[in-house]
């Protein structure tokens, strides 16, 4: 029997994609399919999946709170993070949110499958850039880096607000006033030390966490 897996991507071009490379394969098929948050959750309540290949990006329910909620609904299904977003920007996060897996779009596509595998056995797939971030993440040197002192919530704006996205537009996309958004601006300028978004672009660059080809 197949495993079956459950793909959300708001790109058709790349759940059809995942469609046939696990098509080829004698162990995996793709069940079931959302093109953004709000459907994925609908399919993880219908029925249990062996795994959910999820992308960070996606309209309605979107990034590291729709990890929660599917692990909310079903706390043992497997979810691994298939993004643009490169390790250094949501692959921590991602795991502590719930992920058992993290694997870029820009890596090597030959560790698609056994990524798969790992996660739907109930194992863990961590990449070795991703295994010097989790280290990173608890050594005592950590507090030395502004951004790690973000909530969730807050990083998700400060990636945002990095990218030139305008506060109105962060407010639509996570359904969020105005007010709020900009209280979570002032919240990141506070914790990071900083007067204004140009210095929040200039630490982006300069720790790579700036990724200009995210959706």
């Amino acid at each position: 029997m197949k495993l079956e897996v459950l793909v959300a991507d708001d790109h058709a071009i790349i759940r059809d994609g995942l469609k046939k490379i696990l098509a080829d394969t004698d162990d995996l098929v793709v069940s079931g399919e959302a093109g953004n948050g709000n459907v994925i959750l609908e399919k993880v309540r219908e029925r249990d999946w062996d795994l959910v290949v999820l992308d960070l990006s996606m309209p309605g329910r979107n990034g590291l709170e729709l990890i929660k909620l599917i692990k909310l609904e079903r706390p043992k299904l497997p979810i691994l993070i298939f993004s643009m977003h490169q390790e250094e920007q949501y692959a921590v996060r991602a795991i502590r949110a719930g992920a058992s897996g993290y694997l870029s779009k820009e890596g090597d596509t030959e560790l698609l499958l056994p990524a798969i595998r790992r996660v739907a056995a109930g194992g863990v797939f961590i990449s070795p850039k991703l295994a010097e971030l989790l280290a990173a993440d608890v050594s005592p040197n950590t507090n030395n880096q502004p951004h790690t002192l973000l909530t969730n919530r807050e990083f998700e704006v400060f990636s945002r607000i990095v990218r030139g996205t305008s506060l109105t537009a962060i407010a639509e996309e996570f359904s969020l006033s105005i007010k709020t958004v900009s209280t979570h601006k002032s919240h990141i300028l506070v914790k990071m030390n900083m007067a204004t978004h140009v210095d929040l672009v200039r630490y982006a660059i300069d720790r790579n966490l700036l990724d200009l080809t995210s959706n």
